[in-house]
């Protein structure tokens, strides 16, 4: 009861505040950005003016699986950055204002409260990015060639998982910190360490949760799912849990001290 009411009120709150509207639209403009520019980038081109006499300049030709794919980079650019944007203030914004004290004296359990609100973030990320991609699909089904719905839902759900251990490692930061700021500036810096260290050790870390989208592009080239994107996913998925549960022990720690 407690957690449906924590988790109600946060969808609510963020009805209010649009998030429902603004995060879906950011994300299908993430999503088709990419393909929509590659695709129209001659008749662009023409349109400022072209190229000069004599030059020829012929756009190399962009598979379907290559142009979905293009759509994941921006997600894991501009995507991630949405996804911590509007989760770094979830609790530790709570904290700084004294409202997660008023809460948890009722009394709410720690892991209930922090649980609460993940779960309404999630289901908003993860919404707005189905929706996001699934228009980038049927733009590059129409414009680029097919990708069958066998291909793209296990695309979708694999990289899903990337986009819950963001916001598992945003909502950790924010069981940590109390300024939302350094909530944001801290998980960014977390995830570009990461990703700096999968570009060293790559070849190592097959297994790593940065190695994802690198995964899922080997999926779509061989049409069957590789051994190291379901080592990845299991690997993603115990460390966005341990995470929750660290959230929980900091964020209890935390309060009993004060």
């Amino acid at each position: 009861m407690q957690w449906t009411t924590i988790v109600k009120k946060e969808m609510l709150e963020d009805f209010r505040n649009f998030k429902w509207v603004w995060v879906p639209l950011v994300f299908i403009l993430i999503a088709i950005m990419d393909p929509l520019t590659t695709y129209y980038m001659p008749k662009i081109m023409d349109a400022v003016g072209g190229m000069p006499d004599g030059t020829v300049f012929e756009m190399p030709e962009v598979s379907p699986y290559t142009a979905i794919m293009m759509s994941l980079t921006e997600m894991s650019m501009f995507g991630v950055l949405v996804a911590v944007a509007i989760t770094m203030a979830v609790i530790a914004g709570e904290r700084k204002s004294g409202v997660a004290e008023l809460i948890l004296v009722k009394p709410v359990g720690y892991f209930t409260y922090i649980l609460a609100k993940w779960t309404e973030k999630v289901i908003l990320i993860l919404a707005s990015y189905i929706i996001g991609m699934l228009v980038s699909w049927y733009y590059i089904n129409l414009l680029f060639g097919e990708i069958t719905i066998g291909e793209f839902v296990p695309l979708v759900l694999f990289y899903a998982l990337w986009l819950i251990f963001v916001t598992t490692l945003t909502i950790f930061y924010n069981t940590l910190f109390k300024t939302p700021g350094i909530v944001i500036s801290v998980t960014i810096a977390t995830l570009l360490g990461m990703h700096i260290v999968y570009r060293i050790f790559q070849h190592k870390l097959s297994w790593f949760p940065n190695s994802l989208s690198s995964h899922i592009g080997d999926m779509l080239n061989s049409g069957s799912i590789p051994s190291e994107l379901w080592g990845a996913s299991l690997v993603t998925i115990l460390v966005s849990v341990v995470l929750l549960f660290a959230s929980r022990y900091v964020f209890r720690t935390k309060e009993m001290a004060n």
